[in-house]
């Protein structure tokens, strides 16, 4: 029985509901006076059932089509303007007792290199990440209690914050580690973490058996009741996530939404993001194996009726996708980037031999952050490093009831620039430099509040001055 206010996995994320759901999006998808239905509500910026973003997702009409995405376009503005969040991924293991059948890191995988980094390699590895410009990390880590035990990761969490360069500081980790106990998620909250990010892979239980048949994360139920979990234990933001691919996407997208409406109706808190990966590339991977993946007009068309669906959330794409991708998708709905990555265990600090490569995917985006964040520029975005929500105390639903009626951009909007001008001072080539002051000096002009744009205009004063950290 389908019941989001459940806290069983296989009653709030139901086999059958998604099933008739399907069923119900395929019989409707080209009734089009449905669909001028569920586009009008989603007008109203209040979100979409994961029924009624389904049949969206299964509307087969081009003029219907191209509705959805002016007003995923608008939608994403209007929650989020023009900004762009920057962050990059740091693994510190990848040792993992997982026999996920998708990922290089599995058990069974005897020839990547196996490595963890020590508290004197995260040092090198985050001062070069800081040296680049990077403000916030998601730190990832495979799954093995002996090696990479909750005590080494809230180690190396306070390693991190601790590691000041120049005018270099980490100011958010956010965590994507396996799921676990209440007592760990408490730990976690008290080092400081902004969100806990934890990828179902898919929401199919058959399927996620069969592609899990060994170690800790076989069990759905645990692994899909890991967010409840983290909210008991006091984490007020998480990210959830599929591994596109894997299985049908419209099962996915349903599945995805039905865990959005979960975490609202139970803890009156919708997810802080959502990400959409695609399955990739990787060492002894090949993403031909899986016979579920999407073409880019399909992923475009989930990143829209996401946006459509949830459109408070913050949607994460990484360098597993081209620049091309990138520059769709963040039209449609994609409010943070990752840029300069390396998906491997070390790396950004030197670069790894050939013969110990440990990436857990092929990247697409090879750009560096520089160029990123002058691209981003060039097309009409604004490259945001700030963080200062999770540290002013706006998580959870102070941030969602901020994000909901819009007063967030009298924070957002000059947060986003002052954390940039940072950016061009201190680490951008002289090109982006340029460009990237003409775009502080015509953005000045729509922060909505004259009060607020007056202090702005101080502090980015001061930052040429030599004063770092200002935050709204």
């Amino acid at each position: 029985m389908y019941d989001k206010y459940s806290m069983k996995a296989e009653e709030f994320i139901s086999d059958e509901e998604i099933k008739s759901t399907l069923q119900f999006a395929e019989e409707n998808k080209n009734n089009l006076k449905l669909v001028d239905s569920i586009l009008e509500k989603a007008k109203q910026r209040k979100g979409l059932s994961h029924r009624d973003a389904s049949v969206l997702l299964a509307c087969e009409d081009e003029e219907k089509i191209k509705e959805m995405y002016a007003l995923a376009e608008q939608i994403k503005k209007d929650f989020y303007g023009n900004r762009i969040v920057m962050f990059a991924p740091l693994y510190l293991s990848n040792y993992c007792v997982n026999g996920c059948v998708y990922c290089p890191y599995h058990l069974k995988n005897k020839h990547i290199a196996r490595k963890k980094l020590t508290q004197e390699e995260i040092v090198h590895e985050v001062t070069a990440l800081q040296d680049m410009g990077h403000k916030r990390l998601a730190i990832e880590s495979g799954e093995d209690p002996v090696n990479n035990p909750i005590e080494y990761i809230l180690e190396s969490i306070k390693t991190i914050y601790s590691i000041k360069h120049k005018n270099g500081a980490i100011r958010r980790v956010n965590v994507n580690i396996a799921a676990t106990t209440v007592e760990n998620y408490r730990k976690l909250h008290e080092a400081g973490i902004g969100t806990y990010i934890l990828f179902q892979e898919t929401y199919h239980k058959e399927s996620y058996e069969k592609l899990h048949p060994t170690g800790p994360k076989h069990n759905y139920a645990y692994h899909t009741e890991a967010m409840d979990r983290a909210m008991e234990g006091g984490i007020d933001d998480v990210g959830l996530g599929v591994l596109f691919g894997l299985e049908l996407y419209k099962y996915e997208f349903a599945g995805l939404l039905m865990h959005a409406e979960h975490l609202e109706a139970v803890h009156g808190v919708g997810p802080h993001t959502i990400s959409v990966p695609r399955i990739k590339r990787a060492d002894d991977i090949d993403p031909s194996a899986f016979d579920n993946g999407i073409d880019d007009d399909t992923f475009a068309k989930i990143c829209a009726c996401i946006r459509l669906a949830v459109p408070y959330t913050g949607m994460i794409i990484s360098t597993r996708e081209s620049k091309a991708v990138r520059e769709k998708v963040i039209r449609l709905g994609v409010s943070q980037i990752s840029g300069g990555s390396k998906t491997s265990v070390g790396g950004y600090y030197e670069p790894e031999p050939e013969d110990e490569r440990s990436e857990q995917f092929d990247v697409s985006d090879n750009r560096t952050l520089d160029e990123v964040v002058h691209w981003l520029m060039d097309i009409g975005y604004i490259p945001s490093f700030c963080t200062a929500c999770y540290r002013e105390g706006r998580t959870g639903d102070r941030f969602m009831s901020l994000c909901k009626s819009g007063q967030i951009q009298n924070c957002c909007h000059p947060n986003a620039l002052m954390t940039l001008k940072e950016y061009l001072i201190d680490y951008a080539s002289p090109e982006t430099r340029k460009v990237g002051e003409a775009l502080i000096q015509r953005e000045l002009s729509n922060i909505p509040k004259e009060k607020v744009r007056k202090i702005a205009e101080d502090n980015l004063v001061k930052i040429e001055q030599g004063i770092r950290d200002f935050r709204f």
